[in-house]
């Protein structure tokens, strides 16, 4: 028996700073509804799919900065989605900027959650990789001040159970980095869910402008095989506020094969049936944690000094 969860990447084309959450919620609406229509269990939008992506801007003002984060979820702006896909029976992930009032004290963190088909959000995932810089760099065309705005997660990764399978979230430059995948995969997972927002242009590494895509289904594609599991990576794209952001969402197998990519940098849905079952293709053979790993000569991945 299989365990066939049909499964939609939902890629959004450019959002304006200006562009009401009413506006953009009605695109993901439009997503959700086609994604069902074609039979989708599963919708998967990006990194900061709310918004335009604000960190290329350098701000001081709290509150022009507040403006960009949401304080609850869903909120009056976002509960025409989570209601929708109850309607349609569809589950679904997104990401934004959120303000989480914890002991007294704000902190702002760069956000994905998963909510399953009852309209419950089941997972809730901070950003652990901030890129980017702290500090004005004008030199920049555009900034990169993600470590300006958001704090890195200090819950760090997780897995839930849900949909028939076990899922996990991680966001943009998490996908970078194969701690990511692995940490997931050991805790069970068998699908990643990966949000987006990636410009063509690297101001430290210009010489590195033409690689963007490559590294991108190179990163996803890696971390699928090497961990046996289903990679969802959904782009922001198109040219947002005159930067250039990469799309190429992308499903990919357990076996590290894109089966469905993305072909356009608007608002457009990539949809595959993923076989959950799959990944023990890859978990039974070469990459049997419980038989072939050797954590106890990997030392250095988790020292300090």
């Amino acid at each position: 028996m299989t365990r066939i969860l049909r499964t939609a990447a939902a890629q959004l084309g450019p959002i304006a700073r200006d562009e009401p959450r009413a506006g953009v919620v009605a695109r993901m609406i439009a997503l959700l509804e086609s994604a069902a229509a074609q039979g989708a269990d599963l919708v998967v939008f990006p990194e900061l799919a709310l918004t335009t992506f604000f960190p290329r801007w350098f701000m001081e003002d709290a509150a022009e900065i507040d403006a960009f984060f949401e304080t609850e979820m869903p909120n009056a702006a976002t509960m025409p989605l989570f209601q929708r896909a109850k309607e349609l029976g569809v589950a679904f992930s997104f990401g934004y900027a959120e303000i989480a009032l914890e002991g007294g004290t704000r902190h702002h963190y760069n956000t994905a959650i998963i909510v399953d088909k009852a309209g419950q959000i089941v997972n809730r995932y901070r950003k652990v990789h901030l890129p980017g810089h702290p500090e004005h760099e004008p030199w920049r065309a555009f900034q990169h001040l993600e470590k300006r705005y958001f704090e890195p997660s200090p819950e760090g990764f997780s897995a839930v159970e849900t949909l028939g399978g076990v899922l996990a979230q991680a966001i943009c430059n998490d996908r970078r980095w194969p701690e990511t995948y692995r940490e997931c995969a050991l805790r069970g997972a068998e699908m990643m869910l990966i949000g987006y927002n990636t410009p063509r242009h690297y101001p430290p590494a210009p010489e590195h402008d033409h690689l963007q895509d490559f590294h991108n289904h190179l990163s996803l594609q890696a971390g699928a095989y090497a961990n046996g599991m289903w990679v969802i990576g959904v782009a922001k794209a198109g040219v947002e506020e005159g930067c250039d952001l990469i799309g190429g969402s992308a499903i990919v197998a357990p076996t590290g094969e894109i089966v469905a990519v993305a072909q356009t940098l608007g608002d457009e849905l990539v949809i595959a049936d993923c076989d959950l079952d799959r990944c023990a293709e890859i978990r039974s053979n070469i990459f049997d944690f419980a038989k072939h790993r050797r954590p106890e000569v990997y030392t250095r991945l988790t020292a300090r000094d």
